[in-house]
């Protein structure tokens, strides 16, 4: 999952931006509202965490802007305006959820889960497609209940397929999704990733299948069809 974090206090976006980190997460960090404005529109996020008081401008009209401008990402307000008006405001403006400062950080990513378990129109932190299971929460994926051992990039890019098992991931999305400004993720990666885990889930009954000119896509791998019978003999 890529993150947009939009916070001007260093301390406390250096502090979140390792957090969400930890949790296997490519977190992108900007403290400018009119940054914020263009970088909401242009790149592909999962979801974004909102700072209201941002210098040049405010977090409230970089909602605003993100909405009118057709932008869906599911978003976040982490903000001290605690009033009930500020909140009421916020979602009224198209926020999906508001956290007030100062706050914890598990409960920052639990709601953070939340939003992309809704985005994903998931109702929980499991994964399922046929004998593999993937604990997001928890970044395990099991097959017949024994752990399989995976890279951190190989479990991002699992999960991405997983959640989206019989339709095509594309390509780009993909590159997107698993890139920040900090670690670039090429399509060249892309290709070397996926045929590590079309070698991984061979003998677990899934397969990944190159959709050409569009991108990936997971599904059961078919059964084998029996064998014709005999001709009779005379």
């Amino acid at each position: 999952m890529r993150i947009l974090l939009v916070e001007d206090d260093p301390t406390l976006s250096f502090g979140v931006a390792r957090a969400l980190q930890r949790e296997g997460w490519q977190v992108d960090v900007l403290a400018d509202g009119m940054a914020a404005s263009a970088e909401g529109l242009i790149a592909q996020y999962d979801l974004a965490v909102l700072d209201l008081g941002l210098p040049r401008r405010d977090g409230m009209e970089v909602l605003r802007h993100w909405r009118g401008r057709g932008a869906r990402l599911p978003v976040l307000i982490l903000t001290a305006r605690d009033e009930l008006g500020d909140r009421v405001e916020g979602l009224d403006s198209g926020a999906d959820d508001y956290l007030v400062k100062p706050f914890d950080v598990p409960e920052l990513v639990a709601r953070l889960r939340a939003l992309q378990r809704r985005a994903a129109g998931r109702a929980e932190d499991r994964l399922v497609l046929g004998d593999l299971e993937l604990d997001v929460r928890h970044r395990e994926l099991r097959y017949r209940g024994e752990r399989v051992h995976l890279s951190p990039r190989e479990q991002a890019l699992t999960e991405l397929l997983m959640a989206r098992a019989g339709r095509v991931v594309p390509k780009d999305h993909i590159v997107s999704t698993l890139s920040s400004w900090e670690t670039d993720f090429s399509e060249n990666s892309v290709e070397v990733y996926i045929h590590r885990l079309r070698k991984r889930f061979a003998e677990l009954g899934v397969t990944i299948k190159t959709v050409r000119g569009f991108g990936y896509l997971m599904e059961l791998t078919p059964p084998a069809a029996d064998p014709a019978p005999a001709a009779p003999q005379d």
